[in-house]
């Protein structure tokens, strides 16, 4: 049951977005962690060209129907309409494989945690770093792209997962939560970073395959819980809600 507060106001709520394998959901709660309004979208992957993957275009179109779905219900309950809430949070689907180039435009089309491909990859980075690699990981994707000799690899400028690139696009930041990025790269348990010793690994392994990037330079920053990864910006406050109510700078 809802707590039905008319006095609830705009700076009350934190609003949580959680793009799931099957509906993309969006929560709104008061201070006092109860739930006041929902909305949600299905969704569902597609295999196409080999590989498991959502449209990019569903990802937005998703985006805003589960935030205005969530919208009315907080408008038909409590009368209000959100402009400036206390903070908002993006979760989603770990590991995967997003890359872009240096124009920010995607390179292939976004690759899930479903997808099977990168087995090779896996079982070769495990051995090398003496560490388990999951076929889902990022890092797998990445070398599973260069031992397959794709034509995309050295144009990549930044590579992220699918909650990261919904950050990056609502507040012009590339961070990545730590348990996210856990699920990208190794992370040093006492630097709460990427493993400095399996980067250079990597770094060695993947240019005897001619990709000439280091790996640090195109993963995300890592953030951590409670601190703050960015501000949502004009644009972003559009794309998550186009008309024009939510504000920039939460």
């Amino acid at each position: 049951m809802y707590n039905l507060n008319r006095n609830l106001k705009s700076e009350d709520i934190s609003i949580g977005i959680e793009l799931g394998s099957t509906r993309i959901k969006t929560v709104a709660i008061d201070q006092n962690l109860n739930t006041v309004a929902s909305g949600h979208f299905e969704w569902e992957n597609q295999f196409i060209d080999g590989y498991w993957t959502y449209s990019i275009n569903d990802i937005w179109v998703g985006l805003q129907k589960s935030y205005s779905a969530m919208m009315v219900e907080i408008k038909e309950k409590y009368d209000l309409t959100l402009k400036k809430v206390r903070s908002i949070g993006v979760s989603g689907m770990m590991h995967g494989y997003l890359a872009f180039d240096q124009n920010e435009d995607l390179l292939v089309p976004f690759r899930t945690w479903r997808n099977g491909s990168t087995a090779k990859a896996a079982k070769l980075l495990s051995e090398a770093f003496q560490f388990n690699i999951p076929e889902r990981w990022s890092i797998a994707h990445l070398y599973q792209a260069i031992l397959n000799k794709e034509s995309h690899i050295n144009r990549i400028t930044y590579l992220t997962t699918l909650a990261g690139y919904v950050h990056w696009y609502l507040t012009g930041e590339k961070v990545l939560g730590i348990g996210d990025a856990s699920g990208m790269f190794p992370i040093d348990i006492h630097t709460k970073s990427y493993r400095k010793d399996l980067l250079q690994e990597a770094n060695h392994i993947f240019k005897t395959k001619y990709f000439e990037k280091s790996v640090e330079e195109i993963l995300p920053e890592i953030k951590l819980a409670g601190e703050s990864g960015g501000l949502l910006t004009e644009e972003g406050a559009m794309l998550l809600d186009p008309s024009g109510n939510l504000e920039a700078g939460i």
